[in-house]
C-alpha cells in the first residue's frame, strides 16, 4: 500500500440529511483516513458536490469508489486523481501581530496575493486561496510570528475543460 498517493474523489450526492454520515461511515468501515472533505452546493438544484481526498493504493481506492457509487443518495462518483484538474484550498490564518511585526506580516501576505480580512490589536487574520503548496508555504512563514488559529477548507477540485 502506497499511502503517499493522494486520490481525489468527487461525488455528486443528494442534498439530504444523513448523506455525509453514510459517505464518511463507508470510509471509516474500510479503515480509511479522509485527509480532507469539502461539501457544498453544486450547479444542479438538490445536489451537493463532495470532494474527498484520501491516501491509499489505487486498487483499494477504486474498490471504495465502486462502493460509494452503490450508496443510496450518491448520484455519481469519480476518481479525478489522474485527470487534468483545477484544485484550490481556502485557509483563514489568525497570526499574532505586534506594532513591530505587523508591516512584515503584511509584506509576506502581499507576496502570496493573500488578503487581510480582520485586524485586531494583537493579531491579523489572513485569507489565502490557492493550491495546497501555496497555503502550506504561507502557513510555514507565518508560524515564525505565532499562529493563534487556522481553519482550512481542504481541497476542492474540478476537471478542466468540457
Amino acid at each position: 500500500m502506497n499511502s503517499n498517493t493522494k486520490h481525489t474523489l468527487v461525488a455528486l450526492v443528494e442534498d439530504k440529511p444523513g448523506v455525509l454520515n453514510r459517505v464518511a461511515s463507508l470510509f471509516r468501515r474500510r479503515g480509511f483516513n479522509i485527509q480532507s472533505l469539502a461539501v457544498g452546493s453544486s450547479e444542479q438544484p438538490g445536489l451537493s458536490r463532495m470532494t474527498i481526498v484520501v491516501a491509499d493504493d489505487s486498487t483499494v481506492v477504486e474498490q471504495v469508489r465502486k462502493q460509494l457509487d452503490k450508496l443510496i443518495n450518491v448520484v455519481k462518483v469519480s476518481d479525478i486523481t489522474d485527470e487534468d484538474t483545477v484544485a484550490r484550498e481556502l485557509a483563514l490564518i489568525k497570526v499574532k501581530a505586534t506594532a513591530s511585526t505587523r508591516s512584515e506580516i503584511i509584506q509576506i501576505v502581499d507576496v502570496f496575493r493573500a488578503n487581510i480580512v480582520d485586524v485586531a490589536l494583537d493579531s491579523l487574520t489572513v485569507e489565502v486561496t490557492g493550491d495546497e503548496d501555496k497555503v502550506e508555504s504561507l502557513i510555514k512563514l507565518l508560524r515564525g510570528f505565532g499562529i493563534k488559529e487556522i481553519s482550512r477548507t481542504g481541497r476542492i477540485a474540478l476537471t478542466r475543460g468540457a
